[in-house]
């Protein structure tokens, strides 16, 4: 028998046997997701489908390191749908800062932002970390995750990683096979990209993303 409501980690918990994360701006959908009630509380369903950070927590990603006051830099935060999750997770004494280089999507990204004040958008390009060291200037940031198709996915996260995530923080890389290479064994792709990213940063933990995205891992790391 499903559960009706169990608490998973610090801001996500099971709702009637679905990943949910508790709603900051009550009645409000972002992305047209369920809404759950559980003894007065508002709770958002968490799409595994439309979210790599929710596909690798359903397939076994331990130690969560995103919790309630939070430092949260999210390179390629498109339209904001996980990011908003995040908003719920870190709640109004932390802060996510969205990064995407697309003026198109961040349009929607901004009216989120403008419901939700612990979200910070940068119109800017992931792969150049020093173009938006103003916006993150005395911050600490404590959780680097990144989520974008460019081919030097490990290269443009270790450097955002040297730059703005503070020592002993933690990466999270979501790492695409397709969008390195579209001929090659993906398993291959991704092997040699893990050894470069584990040169760098201590890995803690790789999750398959299959069945909810092909050919994708997402990877839990450590700055040494």
């Amino acid at each position: 028998m499903t559960k009706r409501f169990e608490k998973l980690s610090g801001g996500i918990f099971l709702v009637y046997g679905k990943l949910c994360t508790k709603n900051i701006v009550a009645g409000q959908k972002v992305y047209g997701e369920e809404l759950l009630h559980f003894e007065g509380k508002e709770y958002r369903a968490w799409n595994p489908h439309r979210s790599k950070i929710a596909a690798a927590i359903t397939n076994g990603l331990k130690n969560f390191p995103i919790k309630s006051g939070s430092k949260v830099l999210y390179l390629g935060c498109a339209e904001g749908t996980t990011v908003s999750h995040l908003s719920d997770i870190v709640q109004e004494n932390g802060v996510v800062f969205g990064v995407d280089i697309s003026a198109k999507v961040m349009n929607k990204f901004l009216y989120i932002c403008s419901q939700r004040k612990n979200l910070v958008p940068i119109l800017a390009d992931a792969a150049k970390p020093k173009s938006y060291r103003k916006e993150l200037e005395g911050i600490k940031i404590g959780v680097l995750f990144q989520d974008i198709s460019q081919k030097e996915q490990v290269e443009i996260f270790l450097a955002n990683a040297k730059m703005h995530l503070k020592k002993k923080g933690t990466g999270m890389l979501s790492l695409k096979a397709r969008s390195i290479n579209s001929f090659g064994d993906p398993k291959k792709i991704l092997e040699e990209e893990i050894k470069k990213l584990g040169k760098k940063m201590e890995i803690k933990q790789i999750v398959e993303l299959s069945p909810f995205q092909k050919d994708h891992v997402l990877i839990l790391c450590e700055k040494t």
